[in-house]
């Protein structure tokens, strides 16, 4: 969610429930002001109505409620003298104009008792309460009319002026969205005079730079390792093979150099896996382009072509759908032929390698050991269920690199005897 969308839900939460707080408060305010005043209207009724029942006794005989809203009993001394003036909410059923019979209607009432004559009395005073219910009911409407209207207020305060206020932020993280490590030259600008966006520009800044220099220092030592290392390594593997190619040698002394060579041929392919790895996971493969799986993989199986004869093992190639994706395409290569080469080697004589491509995947499966290998380990460097293996470890490892800085998703499972390896890219 985008953070003006946030502020938008965080603010309309906190109106609601102050507005929910202040609707009771302003509603019990209400209703007790209001209360209060039918209350002292109630009182002068009272007042009233005992000093005209002195004047006419007809009043004291008026024992059921009529147009005048009152009604009296007498009582005796005893019960009189205990009573206090009690105000109470209650129902009438009373019929308007407009009604066909007659309808429960809130009433406040006032209860009290007085002495005339010697004589003592019971009287109630009620009042309607139609106009002052539907009074706090027009005031209950118009609390929720408020909070909407606050709420449509904020929304158009937020999409024209914080929407404004906060566009360099979103100018800026768009640049950086952009910046490229090694490619890009200028830094992200905020064009802003507020400084908490500036704080944030100069603060950006500070560790792009670092981590420019941090970047060309490890590119520096992978040109350097990849120079000062493949050239000795080369040189000694060229020496060994004059040795061996003279023929003056023993056979110990061959069978010595030979396995010399062979861990020097292996020291080369670890020194180009291990800087391969690393310029992968610098991201210095950014020649992004559409490169049609299909074909890489019909070019991986034709150059293992000849090893996978050599190995007694099949290949089949099962192509369900086209699959173009936008990567590098020395990275595509190396992805796919580590991946056959893994099926390939570490397979049965006679065994099979089944390639199975659709609109988003590309399954690798191949024939091999009984056991299923270690789900947690296998794409870990240097992870080797066969000891006797002579790989540097280091395949699977270079896959997920690759598959973690496209965003595919790779796995592995084992089923029917089935060793398989599946690459899902994302949607274009």
């Amino acid at each position: 969610m985008k953070l003006l969308n946030q502020s938008i839900k965080y603010i309309s939460i906190s109106i609601l429930a102050i507005v929910t707080v202040w609707a009771a408060i302003f509603y019990y305010n209400m209703l007790n002001e209001i209360k209060g005043s039918i209350d002292e209207g109630l009182e002068h009724y009272k007042r009233i109505i005992i000093k005209n029942a002195q004047k006419d006794s007809t009043i004291l005989t008026k024992k059921h409620f009529d147009e005048s809203f009152f009604a009296t009993r007498k009582i005796p001394k005893k019960q009189a003298l205990s009573v206090k003036d009690v105000y109470l909410d209650t129902i009438f059923y009373m019929q308007d104009a407009d009604d066909k019979k007659p309808e429960a209607e809130p009433v406040r009432m006032l209860v009290t008792a007085f002495e005339v004559d010697g004589a003592y009395y019971e009287l109630k005073v009620a009042n309607s309460m139609v106009e002052e219910d539907d009074l706090i009911k027009e005031l209950f409407n118009d609390t929720i009319w408020l909070y909407f209207s606050l709420i449509i207020g904020i929304i158009v305060v937020n999409n024209f002026v914080l929407k404004r206020l906060w566009k360099p932020f979103y100018e800026f993280l768009n640049q950086l969205k952009k910046f490229r490590l090694g490619y890009s030259q200028t830094f992200p600008k905020v064009k802003t005079g507020t400084k908490e966006f500036t704080d944030l520009q100069n603060a950006v800044n500070v560790l792009l730079q670092h981590t420019i220099e941090t970047y060309e220092q490890q590119k520096q030592f992978i040109g350097n390792a990849s120079h000062e290392l493949q050239t000795p390594l080369a040189i000694t593997t060229n020496k060994l093979e004059l040795l061996i190619e003279k023929g003056d040698l023993q056979n110990e002394q061959a069978k010595s150099i030979s396995e010399i060579l062979q861990i020097v041929e292996r020291l080369v392919k670890l020194n180009k896996s291990l800087l391969l790895l690393t310029k992968i996971e610098n991201k210095q493969f950014l020649d992004n382009q559409k490169v049609s799986l299909n074909k890489v993989v019909q070019k991986s199986i034709e150059d293992l072509e000849d090893v996978a004869t050599f190995k007694k093992v099949s290949i089949s190639l099962k192509e369900m759908a086209e699959l173009p994706f936008k990567m590098d395409a020395s990275l595509a290569n190396v992805i796919i032929s580590n991946l056959l080469r893994n099926a390939i080697f570490h397979n049965i004589p006679n065994g099979n390698v089944i390639v199975e491509i659709t609109e988003r995947s590309i399954k690798i499966s191949n024939t091999g050991s009984p056991q299923k290998l270690d789900e947690n380990l296998i794409f870990t460097r240097f992870y080797k269920p066969d000891t006797t293996s002579k790989g540097t470890g280091l395949g699977l490892a270079i896959a997920k690199a690759i598959s973690d800085l496209y965003g595919l998703k790779i796995s592995y499972t084992f089923e029917n005897n089935l060793h398989s390896f599946q690459m899902i890219f994302p949607a274009p």
